[in-house]
Parts: C-alpha cells; sequence; structure tokens
C-alpha cells in the first residue's frame, strides 16, 4: 500500500526478535458480518508456528481457514520452469476438454457480487518501526499520537545511542485508515526523525 517501506534486513531481525518470520502474503477474507470480503497483497510479518512460515524457496501454499472445515494448507512446488510449466498446460488442457465435451467451467463463485471492502477498513495489527530523538518525553508524545488516533499499543522496544534511538512499536488490531493517520502524525513530530518501517503483522 501507499506508504509501506521495503523489507530490510532490520525488519527480518525484528521479525526474529518476536518469534516471526516475513511472508509476501495474498489475503482475501469474508468479513464477519458476511456482506463485504477484504483482498491485499503485501508482505507480513507472521509467527513462526503458522504453517506458513514453513513455506520456502520455489514453494507455494494456499492457506484456507473457515468454520466448517478448520484450518487447511495445500501445498506444492509453485515457481521455476517445470512448475509454471506443468500449470499452464493444466490449463490448456482443462479448456480443451471443455470445448470439446461442449461444456463450460466453473461457475462464478457465490462471492463475486459481495461488495470489496476498500484498504482503509481492513483491520490488522502492524509494527512501525522510528528513527527518534533520544531524549525524556519522545515515548509518552509517540504513545499520545498513537492514542489520538484509537490505535492501541501492544509492545514497545526503544534501543538508544549517541543522541538518536530506535523506537519500535507492535500495535493491537486497528484499522487501516488509522494506521495511515497515525504514521502521518508522527512524521510531523520535532522528535521522530523519520518512519523507518511499517508492516502488518498476520496470524495468531
Amino acid at each position: 500500500r501507499e506508504g509501506m517501506t521495503e523489507v530490510t534486513a532490520a525488519d527480518f531481525a525484528s521479525a526474529k526478535n518476536m518469534g516471526c518470520t516475513i511472508k509476501l502474503l495474498a489475503i482475501c477474507e469474508r468479513a464477519a458480518d458476511g456482506g463485504s470480503v477484504t483482498a491485499r497483497v503485501h508482505p507480513a510479518m507472521i509467527p513462526l508456528t503458522h504453517p506458513l512460515a514453513s513455506v520456502r524457496g520455489a514453494y507455494n501454499a494456499v492457506f484456507v481457514e473457515s468454520d466448517a472445515a478448520g484450518q487447511l494448507m495445500f501445498y506444492g512446488p509453485g515457481a521455476g520452469g517445470s512448475p509454471t510449466a506443468s500449470a499452464v498446460l493444466g490449463d490448456l488442457v482443462a479448456v480443451c476438454r471443455n470445448r470439446l465435451a461442449g461444456a463450460t467451467g466453473p461457475g462464478e463463485s457465490a462471492y463475486a457480487a459481495l461488495r470489496v471492502s476498500p484498504m482503509g477498513e481492513v483491520v490488522t495489527r502492524y509494527h512501525i518501526s522510528l528513527d527518534v530523538a533520544d531524549k525524556p518525553g519522545v515515548l509518552a508524545q509517540v504513545a499520545t499520537v498513537f492514542a489520538e488516533h484509537g490505535v492501541s499499543i501492544d509492545t514497545v522496544r526503544q534501543q538508544g545511542k549517541d543522541g538518536e534511538a530506535s523506537l519500535v512499536v507492535v500495535t493491537h488490531r486497528a484499522s487501516d485508515a488509522s494506521l495511515n493517520g497515525t504514521v502521518e502524525a508522527l512524521r510531523n513530530l520535532d522528535t521522530v526523525r523519520g518512519v523507518a518501517s511499517i508492516m502488518r503483522v498476520e496470524g495468531e
């Protein structure tokens, strides 16, 4: 999303300290009220205990959670010449079979008519790294900005040296719109020298 920074070695180090790793995720969720869905693609921190944390190299996985079936994961090769060629040829064979049989492919999903929520309504946790001045009162100012935008702080870690400090904040669940407002306000603080990174935290 706009404002999302590139994943750096420092982000991986922070994830490790939290017992997490970083993965590029494509996420689609149905809202609790059943009337809309959210869809997004972004890097995110996930716990090392999550099944997706073990997916590496040329392998891809689809992780599904449902009320009736619980948690399911489908895992296999998803990159490289042979896996990609196999997937493409499989699709072509399916199309040819349907044409020869005079049939059509699977019908549209029943979810196709649901409203797609804008990114501002997406709710998740966030990991925010700030470069700040190392002096009294900075943490209080930062905490006040989070409170003013309705974003609750879960954990804070600060490390200072030679008048500068790195402040890492992990939030409770909040909307993307609330986070955007928080980050813009943080950038306007005299004691905040820069927003080093912003990353979502997914999974439990």
